[in-house]
């Protein structure tokens, strides 16, 4: 009935129908921020190359703030540090790439285990999770093959072995089929993989 009076005095049709506004008291923000408090953080999902990565990504990115620095502040940069920088890129992507290996986080495309039946669908995933092992493998000997082809190579500003950053892509690649195996052997144990039931692998990771 109000409603019908406030629109006859000229008000708003859309104001009169939105809710009335809640006001939240003080102590019930004091309360929420108390219960947030007691989430407690937890480094147990994490394993030693995502802490090998991260030390490289800060050293990245320390190299390439001093480049700006040397070069926009100083007028006079570090030509060292733009390599250093790139260099360091190459442990941080194959390293994180073996990170994502075990959590079974790189892009794939699992449309088609939808329309296959169940038995044909753990085969061919099988089938996925072993040539995916023997390609890191693979890789990993062509990766070795050209660190020994680089040895004793100096970089371009540094008079450093090159063939030492390149090792570390072999690493990352040796990683990377050792936690293949893993995930193979996990998928073999449980029946499925993240082909076969994505479902079961959302959230995870939080």
């Amino acid at each position: 009935m109000s409603a019908h009076l406030d629109i006859a005095a000229g008000a708003d049709p859309a104001a009169a129908a939105l809710p009335a506004h809640h006001e939240v008291a003080p102590e019930e923000l004091v309360k929420s921020f108390e219960e947030a408090d007691h989430h407690e953080a937890s480094l147990a999902g994490y394993s030693f190359e995502d802490w090998i990565c991260l030390g490289f990504f800060w050293a990245m990115a320390g190299l390439v703030f001093l480049q700006f620095f040397t070069r926009y502040v100083m007028n006079d940069s570090f030509a060292w540090t733009e390599e250093l920088a790139v260099y360091c890129l190459i442990p941080v992507v194959f390293i994180g790439a073996a990170m994502c290996v075990r959590r079974s986080r790189h892009i794939q495309v699992n449309i088609l285990y939808r329309y296959l039946p169940q038995p044909a669908a753990r085969v061919l995933s099988t089938l996925v999770d072993i040539s995916r092992t023997l390609f890191f493998a693979y890789v990993a000997y062509l990766v070795a093959r050209f660190s020994l082809a680089v040895d004793n190579e100096p970089m371009t500003t540094i008079d450093w072995n090159k063939s030492h950053v390149y090792w570390l892509a072999f690493a990352g690649f040796v990683l990377m089929v050792v936690r293949s195996v893993q995930v193979t052997w996990i998928n073999y144990r449980q029946g499925f993989s993240i082909l076969e039931r994505p479902e079961a692998y959302d959230g995870v990771d939080e």
